[in-house]
């Protein structure tokens, strides 16, 4: 059963460009300081894991951040289809200037602790928390987490944006 989508967050292209860029100079900057002063063989090895990992992590932010996160009724989940959290397990949610969140993004607290993932820039799950957010805009993660809350205060209403 196809479900209406109520909420979307997509990152913005903008944001993807620089931190994936700026991830690829880190990497270039790195490698090129191993190699054209090549020091100790320790601090070499150091210098080469660290350009390489930087590498690594804008491979992986440029596909995380190829996909976006819908909010339905019942889940949260991605673009792909990966199902982040269900509505019926979450618990709470903290878009507190305090919370362990990602840049303009939210914090979930479940029932259940789910398999540990992250998607560089969009979303990341650790145990029972759930961080939506990184490379988003700021209004579509606040207007999701408005639905989301509404959602979880009214759990027998179908759709929470139609009350009048």
């Amino acid at each position: 059963m196809q479900q209406d989508i109520l909420a979307t967050i997509k990152p913005s292209p903008a944001r993807r460009w620089l931190g994936v860029g700026m991830l690829s100079i880190v990497g270039v900057l790195v490698l090129s300081v191993a190699l054209a002063q090549p020091p100790e063989p320790l601090w070499m090895v150091f210098l080469i894991a660290v350009g390489g990992a930087a590498f690594w992590l804008a491979y992986r932010m440029w596909h995380a951040t190829n996909d976006w996160i819908e909010l339905t009724q019942s889940e949260l989940r991605t673009g792909a289809g990966h199902i982040i959290a269900k509505v019926e397990d979450i618990e709470a949610v903290d878009r507190g200037v305090f919370a362990f969140k990602p840049s303009n993004g939210f914090l979930l607290k479940t029932r259940v602790g789910g398999e540990n993932s992250w998607a560089p820039g969009l979303w990341w799950r650790v145990g029972r928390r759930v961080g939506v957010g990184g490379m988003t805009a700021a209004a579509e993660t606040k207007f999701m987490t408005d639905v989301l809350s509404s959602l979880l205060l009214h759990p027998q209403d179908q759709h929470p944006l139609d009350r009048n």
